[in-house]
């Protein structure tokens, strides 16, 4: 389980529109993630600019980037996500988690991530 000193640096790097947004562009694409290079131009951001968000992102846990020939893939760390909403409802209501269980609805393929 995460805590304070790991989870902050993960909502400091959502509480930019750029990271936020491609941000949720992975969490649409799955564990294949996306070249980084697709991530900029789906996001209209110059590709260096985007380099620079979506390592914020990478160091603080929240993507994982690999190599895939000649580009950088960039994809979702779910591990991470999952401890971070942990996180976040971990005290949820006084001591009754099962209230908080329909905090996260299951995605479109019924994963619940």
């Amino acid at each position: 389980m995460l805590n304070d000193l790991q989870a902050v640096p993960a909502f400091v790097a959502l509480g930019h529109q750029v990271r936020l947004d491609a941000f949720r562009l992975l969490i649409r694409t799955g564990p294949d993630g996306m070249p980084s290079g697709e991530i900029a131009a789906e996001l209209a951001v110059p590709p260096t600019a985007m380099s620079f968000h979506l390592a914020n992102l990478e160091r603080a846990g929240l993507v994982a980037s690999r190599r895939d020939g000649r580009t950088i893939r960039y994809a979702v760390n779910i591990d991470r996500v999952r401890d971070l909403i942990t996180f976040l409802t971990a005290d949820c209501c006084g001591g009754h988690p099962e209230i908080c269980a329909g905090l996260v609805p299951p995605g479109p393929s019924g994963c619940g991530c």
